[in-house]
């Protein structure tokens, strides 16, 4: 078996199709990208040890509305599909996990106990990074502007009531999630609270908090998320907010901006992963006024994104903006 292309939206529903009789696995990955270059090898040999399963690689930028629909923010990132419906997800370049995930949903027989831990430690540490994301992190049904359950209205109006700066995430959008943080916190219901990467409770808890008056010293405080975004623009010269790293972008907009940046030996910048901090790559949309990313900052001050770096680059300006 090869590893094919999927190079349009009627074929991508094609191949969704097909997953009705057979295991799926979809690389979304990115030309420019050695850590996706890598993997597809990797897709190859599994490709050749697993004749019942087919594989496919997806150009995540190419089918923009594909890479969507199913929360493509960084490649490589490779989905699992069976009966037309994602049973397992892998976000970056991990050979060993893909090839344990592919055993396992193609029912080749796997040490029992190596896989269950294998399965608990990525989920762990998903929600590790969710819950670590922004100091005030809270899993609900829904979105604060649209709760989807009368407890998460509630405990959505609690925090506003105390003018909290919080990220959500909706634990109906992502099973594994749902199901994970259950026993990651030992919590069976929803909403619950996280402040500070350690869990506050669900909505009785934040209920008594609320009424003893300890909820605001419990809740960080509002002026944190501007005080860090200050504290970030400022900590450079040039500073380029970003996904992934100069080294390693995980977009390709980030990477043409490193590129054209890197043509510059006097422009020395730095940079931060925007994948890495919920919090900031939510903020810093509001606080620059500015909603995409790449951005680039120069002595704490707005320049913008891709289009004006590129255009400044062709005028011969670019040099003389970084430096003033």
């Amino acid at each position: 078996m090869t590893v094919q292309d999927v190079e349009s939206e009627t074929q991508m529903g094609k191949v969704l199709s097909d997953s009705a009789s057979v295991l799926t696995v979809i690389h979304f990955h990115a030309p420019w990208s050695p850590q996706c270059t890598q993997m597809n090898d990797v897709m190859s040999e599994l490709a050749k040890d697993n004749s019942h399963v087919k594989f496919y690689k997806l150009e995540a930028e190419n089918l923009p509305e594909v890479s969507h629909k199913y929360e493509i923010s960084a490649v490589p990132t490779f989905l699992l599909f069976k009966n037309q419906k994602v049973v397992d997800r892998l976000d970056g370049a991990n050979a060993p996990s893909l090839t344990k995930k592919v055993q396992h949903h193609a029912n080749v027989v796997t040490p029992a106990v190596t896989l269950e831990q294998e399965i608990k430690q990525d989920i762990n540490t998903r929600l590790k990074n969710i819950i670590n994301g922004a100091p005030c992190v809270l899993f609900m049904k829904g979105s604060p502007q649209e709760p989807l359950c009368g407890f998460s209205r509630q405990m959505v109006d609690l925090l506003n009531s105390h003018g909290a700066k919080f990220s959500h995430f909706d634990i109906l959008s992502d099973n594994e999630v749902r199901q994970g943080l259950k026993a990651y916190s030992k919590w069976p219901t929803y909403p619950q609270l996280y402040v500070s990467g350690e869990f506050v409770g669900g909505l009785d808890i934040v209920k008594e908090l609320a009424a003893s008056g300890e909820l605001a010293s419990t809740l960080p405080a509002s002026t944190n998320l501007n005080e860090r975004l200050q504290a970030l623009i400022s900590s450079a010269p040039v500073m380029v907010f970003m996904k992934g790293t100069p080294e390693g972008p995980k977009c390709g907009f980030s990477r043409k901006i490193c590129d054209i940046l890197k043509k510059y030996p006097s422009v020395q910048f730095s940079s931060f992963d925007i994948l890495e901090d919920q919090e900031v790559r939510q903020g810093l949309k509001e606080y620059s006024n500015w909603p995409t990313y790449p951005q680039v900052y120069v002595k704490g001050e707005l320049i913008g994104g891709l289009d004006i770096i590129a255009e400044l680059d062709n005028e011969g300006e670019l040099e003389s903006s970084m430096t003033m």
